[in-house]
């Protein structure tokens, strides 16, 4: 039988390249930069079906506990994730709540949500006319995902709020933290071209 290869562009240099099957453990890098642009990962759907799901729990966790205390002069705050946006809607900045809500909770929710809808379909074999789409909804939505940056963001406030007042870090700042590793670990193992791959074998 003919060798079937795929052909994929690079998202770093735009070189396209002809790549045949791989062999679990077996990666394809770029000629030109050298940026990886596939790799064949044994159980991959299903390891990334156990970090989607570790996710949300971690994230549902997040959003039920407080996110930190903070104490100055005898006055003290405690904040959650939902009334963080709360707080910016009702000083009257609307925009910039959706915005924190939507990058921080809403998008990655919902990207771990059809992630994990793909793989199970995927998994047990169902073709299903909505697997295209939601492919590529997911990859739609990624760039929008600010999980490590609303993490960071957070740590830097923290280095110049501690000397201003005491602050008690809750359950959900380290299940928020425990998420972002573990959403970036599942995007992480998921590999674009095999997940398409899956998806035409389901649908063809």
């Amino acid at each position: 039988m003919p060798v079937v290869e795929e052909r994929i562009a690079c998202v770093h240099c735009d070189t396209v390249v002809a790549i045949g099957p791989l062999e679990p453990g077996q990666r394809a890098s770029c000629p030109r930069c050298g940026n990886l642009l596939t790799a064949c990962v044994e159980d991959g759907l299903s390891r990334v079906l156990a970090l989607a799901l570790a996710s949300l729990m971690l994230l549902a966790l997040a959003n039920s506990f407080p996110f930190m205390a903070l104490e100055a002069q005898g006055l003290e705050k405690v904040m959650t994730l939902p009334a963080t946006a709360r707080e910016l809607y009702a000083q009257g900045y609307g925009v910039l709540a959706v915005l924190v809500l939507g990058v921080i909770v809403v998008i990655p929710a919902a990207m771990l949500a059809i992630l994990v809808a793909l793989t199970v379909s995927l998994l047990r074999g169902q073709a299903a006319p909505w697997l295209v789409p939601a492919g590529r909804l997911l990859y739609a939505m990624s760039p929008w995902s600010m999980v490590e940056v609303f993490v960071i963001g957070v740590i830097v406030s923290l280095v110049k709020i501690v000397h201003l007042a005491h602050v008690d870090l809750g359950i959900a700042f380290w299940s928020y933290t425990a998420f972002g590793i573990c959403f970036i670990a599942t995007l992480a193992s998921l590999d674009r071209l095999s997940l398409w791959q899956e998806i035409e074998q389901c649908t063809s």
